[in-house]
């Protein structure tokens, strides 16, 4: 039988697809077949659409020309992107008064079309059409950073996709079927990582991050007592991170039970639930308990909880530590006393707030170990939704219905 060179495009296809186990992009392969570095091309449609916040509470799907990608530009179809805290307070309160804005920054997709000059990642790998991609930061104020530079600059100061003003070229953010990467931004080929865990990969950049910093103390180690306060995405990958690292006394602290209980699949050894205790010491005795009858050398608090915040020093023994991360946004005052809780028990505190650039490249061998080592990451999300259905994905988020929401491309 006579097979064209068509047949040959589309079964080569279905081979590499079978091979990696991510499929073919929705982003349908043009007839004109393979390019120069043996990547497929892509149609690429004439028009795009967002999902912009236009008021509180209200997304609105709009349809845009497609850009023009200059010389140092990336368009990338977008596959999914998930829903953080920081969309979700933008969506109920517009804290940050971005609205009107396109937004999404825990997104991934295909690379369909790059710049003449766009060669390789900001890691010095490979990077053409074909190739699936996450973004990080877009440096302005000082370009010169690179992936290898062991930097204490975090992301605030840099600006990112998704939480960055609309332009007159549009696909800013993460919530569209398109986005267009500027010139300029920091931008990682992840084509060895299946869909979901590139788009766990944002929020689990932030949790090494605050390992990291926990790390800086001395005080964390192998056989550490940990408390992980919060059972929301951030706090379960914590747990899973910990886990990874060899620590395996771990308790959660969390007013939901079921979370609780999945904070075992994550590697948790015992939990909490706060709703059980009257009062603080009491709530305190049994974290004791759980550990073992001591109290923790450290303690992560995920919340944005003041009250919990307050609480977390009581988990803590003499000369322990603290990483309070769960103040993402200002979620008010905490109430602590200075002598009791960090003066007279000599705990040492770190703060954390989302990540640097370096923590992305550990973030992709965390989440490769925890693939090997069993952690169901992929659990973490447990809602996806089409793009067009993206405030439902949003009422579902703040309902807390779910853990990690996605929304999806088409």
């Amino acid at each position: 039988m006579a097979v064209n060179s068509n047949d040959i495009e589309a079964i080569v296809r279905q081979v590499l697809s079978s091979m990696d186990g991510k499929g073919v992009s929705s982003a349908t392969p043009s007839a004109s077949g393979f390019g120069a570095a043996g990547r497929t091309q892509y149609d690429i449609p004439a028009t795009a659409h967002c999902a912009f916040l236009t008021d509180i509470k209200h997304f609105e799907i709009k349809e845009f020309p497609m850009p023009e990608v200059g010389d140092d530009d990336i368009l990338v179809k977008v596959e999914g992107t998930g829903v953080c805290g920081t969309d979700a307070a933008e969506y109920k309160f517009d804290p940050f008064k971005y609205i009107p804005i396109n937004l999404g920054h825990e997104g991934t997709g295909t690379v369909v079309k790059v710049g003449k000059n766009v060669k390789k990642d900001s890691a010095g790998k490979p990077l053409g059409v074909g190739d699936k991609v996450v973004t990080c930061m877009i440096f302005h104020e000082d370009p010169s950073i690179t992936m290898f530079d062991l930097n204490k600059q975090n992301i605030g100061e840099a600006d990112v996709y998704g939480l960055i003003p609309d332009d007159d070229r549009h696909l800013t953010g993460w919530f569209s079927d398109y986005i267009l990467i500027r010139g300029g931004s920091t931008i990682f080929n992840v084509s060895d990582m299946d869909l979901d865990s590139r788009i766990l990969i944002e929020p689990c950049a932030v949790l090494i991050h605050a390992v990291e910093r926990a790390k800086s103390t001395g005080i964390l180690k192998f056989n550490s007592k940990v408390v992980v306060q919060g059972c929301g995405p951030i706090g379960l990958i914590c747990v899973a991170i910990l886990r990874t690292m060899g620590i395996i006394n771990i308790v959660t602290v969390d007013g939901n039970d079921q979370r609780l209980e999945f904070s075992h699949e994550m590697g948790a050894t015992g939990h909490v639930n706060f709703m059980n205790y009257k009062g603080v010491e009491n709530l305190a005795a049994a974290v004791k308990d759980a550990l073992g009858g001591e109290l923790a050398d450290f303690a992560f608090q995920c919340t944005g909880s003041p009250a919990g915040h307050s609480n977390v020093y009581k988990f803590i023994r003499n000369g322990g530590g603290l990483c309070e991360l769960g103040f993402f946004i200002n979620g008010g005052d905490a109430t602590i006393n200075p002598h009791f809780d960090i003066c007279s028990k000599e705990i040492t505190t770190v703060g954390s707030w989302v990540y640097t650039l370096r923590d992305y490249a550990t973030t992709f061998e965390f989440l490769k170990a925890a693939k090997r080592d069993g952690i169901p990451m992929s659990k973490l999300i447990t809602h996806k939704f089409a793009l067009k259905d993206i405030n439902e994905a949003f009422e579902t988020n703040i309902a807390q219905k779910g853990l990690k929401i996605a929304v999806m491309s088409e």
